[in-house]
């Protein structure tokens, strides 16, 4: 044939897709820094550590019952107190509030209290299985490396694979360990159960941006103070003055105002549960702050489905032989022609 007999021949590796793997392994490596997970993956850990006592059905069960306490005190407050002491005491309801302001500003804000109350259980009951979801996770702290350690191997087999098809080696062996190394990325989210887990993270940390923010769990600690300084005025100056001025005996408000005398007597329970739980919240802010900064959770088993995918793919696409149109050597040539 003139010029020669071409032949497609074998060339050695493609480095192309190495060179992508490298690409996507340093990327992997590198996202933690770009979102800043080292710093915030933790705190969101501290923040789901601290929730643990109070994210539990009973507990919060608890803490309905006693906003329930306190409702039906307020109730009896508009039902019978309040028409007691004008009826025993003579008092109108403007002396009523003069004489016992406390007790008054309780009544006055209890409405206010009890809404954003109701609506802080609310949203930690309907998030109950979403918080056990997350706590199910790898530990936060880990969530970093589990991008970094992937990363980090699989730009090293890129850059041994790269160094190998430079020596005119077969980089097969780095080929099949990149495939091996993409499937293993692609399955992480499905053994961590991260596709039904992380989704249920993204709507509590969604329906808790409304309460973990400064002012508002500040507004509901100062809401225990009208309710401490409310059960101590109808304690210290309500009831005293309806037994000396009223005539009206221990006996008889203990039958007559029973919901009045349980926030009373249960009123140092109350703040002894509340106050803890509040506490941590409000030392979580800036830990809910920064997971809610990361990406949404919902996407974080795509950052290792994605770029795993890719990865086995082009751990494939280096397998297969470099090939190209090149003049065929003499004694290739010399054999086709005696086959002939």
């Amino acid at each position: 044939m003139p010029g020669g007999d071409w032949r497609v021949t074998e060339e050695g590796t493609r480095r192309w897709p190495l060179v992508a793997a490298l690409v996507i392994g340093l990327g992997l490596a590198f996202a933690p820094v770009v979102f800043q997970m080292f710093s915030r993956a933790p705190e969101g850990g501290d923040m789901i550590n601290d929730f643990r006592p109070y994210m539990r059905g009973a507990k919060i069960a608890e803490f309905q019952g006693y906003i329930a306490e306190l409702r039906a005190a307020d109730r009896e407050i508009g039902k019978r107190l309040t028409p007691m002491l004008e009826e025993r005491l003579g008092l109108t309801e403007a002396q009523i509030r003069t004489q016992f302001p406390p007790f008054a500003t309780f009544d006055a804000d209890w409405p206010t209290i009890d809404a954003d109350m109701t609506d802080m259980l609310s949203k930690m009951e309907r998030n109950v299985g979403n918080y056990e979801a997350v706590d199910a996770l790898p530990p936060f702290p880990l969530f970093p490396w589990f991008f970094v350690a992937p990363g980090l191997i699989i730009a090293g087999l890129a850059a041994w694979g790269l160094r190998r098809s430079g020596r005119g080696l077969s980089s097969r062996p780095v080929a099949i360990a990149l495939v091996v190394m993409g499937l293993g990325v692609v399955a992480a989210p499905a053994i961590f159960q991260m596709f039904s887990r992380a989704p249920k993270g993204a709507d509590m940390i969604d329906d808790f941006r409304s309460l973990m923010t400064t002012e508002k769990l500040r507004s509901i600690q100062g809401y225990f103070v009208t309710i401490g300084a409310g059960e101590g005025s109808v304690r210290t100056a309500v009831f005293p003055a309806l037994e000396t001025q009223g005539g009206v005996s221990a006996a008889s408000l203990e039958g007559e105002l029973p919901a009045l005398q349980a926030y009373t007597r249960d009123w140092p329970t109350m703040f002894r549960e509340f106050a803890p739980m509040i506490g941590t919240m409000q030392a979580n802010v800036d830990n809910y702050a920064a997971v809610d900064a990361l990406p949404p959770f919902w996407l974080f088993p795509w950052f290792f489905v994605v770029p795993g995918l890719l990865v086995a793919g082009l751990g494939v696409a280096a397998g297969r032989p470099r090939r190209s149109d090149a003049p065929a050597p003499t004694s290739v040539v010399r054999a086709a022609a005696g086959s002939r």
